[in-house]
């Protein structure tokens, strides 16, 4: 932000004295005349020498000067109490006031009537009254050391209500701090102008008393000339001060808009009213149909089915004739696919088990192919590239920062409070309120917390064979001219030193001015290179900029900086956005950093810290240490899947019957197919991510564990037919249950695909890795794995022993019993969930369920709490928390304005900038009017702006902008040489803004001067790189205009903040016809949370969509089947939300994978049971929901959720807070959720509104079984 400097010195302007004894100066007469001596107490100040003639003629030299001076001022023949020398003092004296009031026209010409009445006036007499003097006896005359200055109150008032509002650009602060000797709000007339003229400021060099009066005192008339409102125009043209110097010219205070209030009926939440009452009137319908229904059966004594088995209805199923079917066109088509597929399915089954090898050894060959991809495989890390599209508003806008400006750079920052309670009370010498200081502020533990940031600074890392220190990264705005590095350190309001913060002036009874003094200076004028007291030290950091308290301070109340309960100290570093060196360089400092603050102690401070690496660093050792939970929750996974695969009869065959061998085999291929989902993208060039890498075997896991189950236990509880061969039964079963398998697997591909339309990098990697990775492991299933469990058939049917296959029993046969879950499901389960009076129960608790999820899922919060993202034991969780309980500001925003705008421009120069003549709805003045509401719009600070402080640095009245007249090179301010002249002049042309080639011409001088003691507007360190020159300094491209947001704490505070700059920026865009962006450093992550949730309903509408067409298709065209399917997802789906809510689950790219997957999940949950009804060839939907349960639902059950529960249970383990809540918590939830939709309420949605029998499939079933020992089976 800007540096400014002696900004202190515009106290100033005083000016002589004479030696002597008392007098009364008679009207019309001078106080003094020309300047004597030195002034004892400020050194290369001189007094005034005391003369009480008549004024005299000024020379004609000095005319020029009083008319700069003193505009608009008449004095006849021009005789004044002033000579030319006393004029170019006072010009010296007012350069600094000038470069900071001058933005206020009126405020400016106030002030200087203060002054030039005092130093000139012809009538001094009326209103100054000399009261000591002493001898100068080098020039024989008499020096004034002390003056009375009467001044009407009316006047000190006015000049005041005209200059409290001017702002200082560069410090984000108004001018008044830092010309007033203390904060602008404890600022008044009175004071102002006593600090002024206090000899003790070390400007003044003598001392002058102000008087305030509107009436006569002691025979003086108080100075009370006409003064200008900053509202008014000057009689030389100067408009009135803009709305940002002047708050009367912006009309009524800007009120934000109040908050919409929450959506309530009769003071209760609309959603949960609403949902109630739509429950209980679904219920009274429900339940009235439903008992209503049974009275009717009862009385009529009749089935609901009874159509359905009537022989001689037509549509009867029991009819006589099983060669002729009354079928519609649409069951017909649906019995022809099914075929199809079953036949298709059926000869690819019995190919697999007849050539197992060729099989076997061609997968292989394809997996070690696609898999080969792995080599190439990158796994992306950087937080932008995982949740920030290129594509996107906020990564194009920061490309475009990046390119132009440079990357913002890179923070390393401490958070130090201390255990001592050293809080103190300084009593000001001579008089004052007593001032509290926070115990941090205590000078010992100051001490101290200097000591650790030289140690910092005194870091040496490695970096090959090179050592990296602090200065060799970090930010030095001032370099080559000053390399020292910007640290922003209330220690450096001492300028990083012990002896400065030892500094005291007083004597054996009384301390004047110490630490405490040079402290509450700084804080209220940060930019001042001279304190004022009689320290006189600056406030200016090493580096050449000023220390903001805000930034450095923490624990405060209001801006009492003097309370603060901790210390903030921040080291920025270069940022490097293409050289990998430079980055390298940087990264490894910054491990030595965080390596030296772990390992450091000091039991008087307590120290939370970060690191730009910590972040990331944190999350690779997260993913690290939580390996071996994620190993275990794996490996228990796969136990299970091995040993229940497995059908014992007896304790003798236990090694037969087993299949472990086959759940490895299974688990192989699972694993296989992720790897060739990896490597085939990995071969594309497409990048991975930690979510894939720790999802996607998790969700493949259960999509193909299912399966397995469904072929192995469908296969164990078959009966081989007469003359049918091993090769026969399993193509035929394949055919039965491999329909299926697609469905499901078919359905999650194209809805995994579909959610590669995402934007967002994270939830388009995954969905693409996910759909291939779920249909390879499809095809790895209906063929290796067929073809593995042919050879495990026959080594079963051998007697051979798993694994050990070469071991074989003696003969000895025991008969097919069915496994204990599918009993279970078959007798008790099933007929209990589907008997009268329980299915009634089922749907109310379910529609009750969604109808809670559906009233919360708008109170599911946005976002994702950074902290979630640590280990439990992360040291960066503390420097989080005191983030947010100490600091008082946010991160920096960049209001960019891109390339193409006009600044040459009167009409350009106006819609940007906040002084004199600009826009009302400039830019600079909408950020402003938007810090007046910054608890609603978040903008915490009056924007810095180059444009106006270059105004002010280019004006001729100003000694900053100079340029040697020999070779036109820039001169700097400090510069004393006769070769140097002010860049334009002094002429009414002259003192308006350089347009044209003017601009272009002195942009680059001011662009390149470092502030100094006699121009604190330099631009060198402020604005060096906000703005872009072009085509070889000749024209101005892209620039930016910097403030603060407001302290953010949490995800909503980012989220709005992002959103409060945007509306900002597309309001000045409207406003200047010209594109403007905002930009901070944290936006790239939070954009996602703008839309992210039309991106979940966007998500998730494509995959249910999906979803309804591929079951529809499958299931031979059956409209209501995908119906059903879909609501059940849904209801899945919405009920997440409801968990989320009540788990404090947030919505994020993190949590919109999971729902994603749980989409996907709840398909394997679902479509099976779903298809067994839809091809039962029961009687009744009960009986056909019945058989479709006990058969399908053992396989689920076993399959997914007894596979799932154990490992998930697992990651409640983990010590990452990511894996605890949206891993184990989601992953419970989707498995639970999904089990109990497609085990409970989907077969009971079934008995009651399943599709119809489709009388084609049941012919077709009776007769490819007609004459078989399977005609009473029918089981598929």
């Amino acid at each position: 932000m800007g540096l400014l400097s002696e900004i202190s010195y515009f106290f100033f302007l005083f000016i002589i004295l004479t030696e002597g004894h008392y007098k009364w100066v008679q009207a019309q007469h001078c106080v003094w005349y020309g300047e004597c001596g030195e002034s004892d107490k400020v050194p290369g100040k001189k007094y005034n020498c005391n003369y009480t003639g008549p004024p005299i003629p000024l020379p004609a030299e000095g005319h020029e000067l009083l008319t700069e001076l003193c505009p608009g001022y008449d004095y006849g023949n021009q005789s004044l109490c002033c000579d030319v020398q006393q004029l170019q003092t006072l010009k010296g004296s007012l350069q600094l006031p000038l470069q900071f009031l001058s933005r206020c026209p009126a405020c400016f010409f106030n002030l200087m009537n203060l002054f030039c009445e005092l130093t000139c006036s012809p009538l001094q007499s009326l209103f100054m009254n000399g009261t000591q003097f002493t001898n100068d006896t080098v020039a024989n005359k008499t020096n004034v050391v002390e003056v009375q200055y009467y001044i009407g109150q009316t006047f000190a008032n006015a000049m005041y209500n005209a200059c409290q509002d001017v702002q200082a650009p560069s410090s984000n602060v108004k001018a008044l701090s830092l010309l007033c000797g203390k904060d602008a709000s404890d600022c008044n007339a009175t004071n102002w102008i006593e600090y002024m003229f206090d000899i003790n400021n070390g400007q003044s060099p003598f001392t002058i008393i102000p008087i305030f009066s509107d009436v006569s005192v002691s025979g003086m008339t108080p100075m009370n000339n006409k003064t200008y409102d900053c509202t008014e125009g000057l009689e030389d043209g100067s408009g009135p001060c803009s709305c940002q110097d002047c708050s009367q010219a912006c009309g009524p205070q800007p009120v934000p808009p109040p908050l919409p209030p929450p959506w309530t009926i009769l003071g209760i939440g609309a959603m949960v009213l609403i949902m109630w009452i739509s429950y209980m009137a679904f219920l009274l319908v429900f339940m009235g149909t439903v008992i209503g229904t049974w009275c009717y059966r009862k009385r009529r004594i009749e089935s609901e089915y009874g159509p359905i088995l009537d022989s001689n209805n037509p549509h009867s199923l029991k009819k006589d004739s099983i060669d002729q079917v009354d079928a519609s066109c649409g069951e017909t088509l649906g019995e022809r696919f099914e075929n199809a597929l079953r036949y298709l399915f059926t000869r690819w089954g019995s190919f697999c088990v007849r050539q197992p090898l060729m099989v076997i050894l061609g997968s292989l060959i394809i997996v070690a192919v696609c898999s080969g991809g792995l080599v190439y495989m990158k796994i992306t890390t950087d937080p932008v590239e995982l949740w920030s599209s290129p594509s996107s508003q906020a990564r194009q806008e920061k490309d475009y920062f990046d390119s132009h400006f440079g990357p913002f750079f890179r923070a390393e920052q401490l958070i130090i409070t201390t255990t001592l309670q050293s809080e103190s009370i300084y009593s000001p010498y001579p008089a004052g309120a007593a001032v509290p200081f926070g115990a941090p502020l205590d000078k010992d533990v100051l001490h101290q917390v200097l000591d650790l940031q030289t140690d910092i600074e005194n870091i040496v890392a490695s970096y090959g064979d090179q050592n990296v220190t602090l200065k060799d990264i970090c930010l030095a705005p001032l370099a080559p001219y000053n390399n020292n590095c910007t640290i922003l350190s209330v220690l450096n309001y001492f300028q990083n030193s012990h002896k400065q913060l030892d500094r005291s002036i007083g004597d054996d009874f009384y301390v004047y001015a110490d630490y405490h003094t040079h402290f509450l200076y700084c804080v209220s004028a940060p930019a001042s290179l001279n304190d004022t007291s009689l320290l006189h030290d600056p406030c200016l950091g090493t580096y050449g900029g000023p220390i903001f308290p805000w930034l450095v301070l923490g624990g405060y109340d209001a801006t009492n900086y003097n309370n603060a309960t901790a210390l903030v100290i921040t080291f920025p570093v270069n940022n490097y956005h293409n050289d990998t060196v430079k980055l390298g360089k940087a990264l490894a400092w910054e491990k030595e950093f965080i390596s030296f603050l772990k390992n450091y102690s000091n039991p008087n401070l307590t120290i939370s810290f970060n690191s730009e690496r910590s972040i990331e660093d944190e999350i690779n050792r997260e993913s690290e240490s939580d390996l071996s939970t994620v190993v275990v929750s794996y490996a228990i996974m796969f136990v299970y899947i091995s040993l229940a695969l497995g059908h014992i009869h007896s304790f003798r065959r236990v090694l037969v019957d087993s299949k472990i061998s086959l759940g490895i085999a299974g688990i192989v291929i699972v694993l296989s197919s992720v790897a060739c989902s990896l490597g085939i993208f990995s071969y594309a060039g497409v990048p991975l991510t930690l979510i894939v890498i720790e999802v996607i075997p998790f969700l493949v896991l259960a999509v193909g564990v299912d399966n397995i189950f469904i072929i192995v236990q469908t296969y164990q509880r078959d009966e081989r037919m007469t003359h049918e061969e091993l090769h026969q039964q399993i193509g035929r079963i394949l055919g039965d249950v491999a329909p299926s398998m697609f469905l499901s697997s078919f359905s999650e591909t194209v809805a995994f695909f579909l959610g590669a339309l995402s934007t967002m990098p994270a939830v388009r990697t995954f969905s693409l890795f996910a759909g291939l990775a779920v249909f390879i492991d499809f095809l790895l299933q209906i063929s290796c794995f067929v073809s593995l469990l042919g050879l495990d058939a026959k080594r079963q049917e051998e007697n051979r022993l798993d694994i050990m296959c070469c071991v074989k029993l003696p003969e000895g046969k025991e008969g097919k019993t069915d496994g204990f879950l599918f009993r279970f499901f078959k007798n008790i389960y099933a007929p209990f969930i589907l008997k009268e009076w329980v299915r009634p129960i089922v749907v109310a608790v379910f529609v009750g369920l969604l109808s809670f999820s559906i009233a919360v899922t708008n109170k599911v919060e946005i976002g994702l709490d950074q902290k979630l993202s640590m280990p439990d034991d992360s040291y960066v969780l503390d420097y989080f928390k005191n983030l947010s309980t100490y600091l008082h500001t946010g991160p920096p925003v960049y209001f960019v304005v891109e390339d193409g705008h006009d600044y040459l421009s009167l009409e350009g120069q106006n819609s940007v900038c906040g002084g004199v003549g600009c826009n009302n709805n400039s830019l600079i003045q909408q950020v402003y009017t938007a810090s007046l509401i910054s608890n609603y719009t978040t903008i915490g600070f009056n924007p810095s702006s180059w444009l106006d402080d270059y105004f002010d640095w280019v004006k001729p009245q100003s000694t900053c902008c100079r340029y040697y007249t020999s070779s036109g090179a820039f001169c700097n301010a400090s510069v004393v040489d006769t070769l140097c002249v002010h860049c334009r002049p002094m002429t009414p042309s002259g003192k308006l803004r350089p347009t044209e080639q003017n601009f272009t011409k002195f942009l680059p001088m001011f662009l390149s001067d470092n502030p100094n003691v006699k121009c604190g507007k330099g631009g060198h360190a402020a604005y060096s790189s906000a703005v872009v020159l072009k085509e070889n300094d000749t024209s101005v491209g892209a620039t930016y205009f910097m403030t603060y947001h407001t302290i953010l704490k949490d995800s909503p505070d980012f989220i709005d903040a992002m959103k409060m700059a945007r509306v900002l920026a597309d309001n000045i865009t409207t406003a200047m016809g010209h594109k403007v962006f905002p930009y901070s450093v944290f936006y790239v992550f939070y954009e996602q949370y703008l839309t992210i949730a039309y991106d979940t309903v966007f998500q998730l509408g494509v995959s249910l969509a999906a979803i309804f067409v591929v079951t529809t298709v499958l299931l031979g065209f059956e409209l209501w089947s995908g119906v059903l399917v879909s609501i059940t997802i849904a209801m899945i789906l919405v009920n997440m939300f409801g968990v989320m809510w009540l788990w404090d689950i947030s919505l994020n790219a993190v949590s919109l994978v999971n729902l994603v997957m749980s989409c996907g999940i709840s398909v394997e949950f679902c479509s099976h049971i779903v298809r067994a009804f839809s091809i039962s060839v029961k009687s009744t939907r009960v009986e056909r929901a019945e058989e479709a349960l006990a058969h399908m639902g053992s396989s689920v059950f076993s399959g997914i959720t007894l596979t799932k529960f154990g490992g998930i249970l697992i990651l409640a383990l983990s010590k990452s807070q990511i894996f605890q809540i949206f891993y184990f918590r989601m992953y419970l939830a989707m498995v639970l959720l999904g089990a109990t939709h497609g085990l409970i309420f989907l077969p009971v949605l079934l008995s009651y509104a399943g599709p119809s029998v489709n009388k084609a499939k049941v012919f077709a079933a009776n007769k490819r079984y007609a004459g078989t020992e399977r005609e009473h089976l029918l089981n598929f």
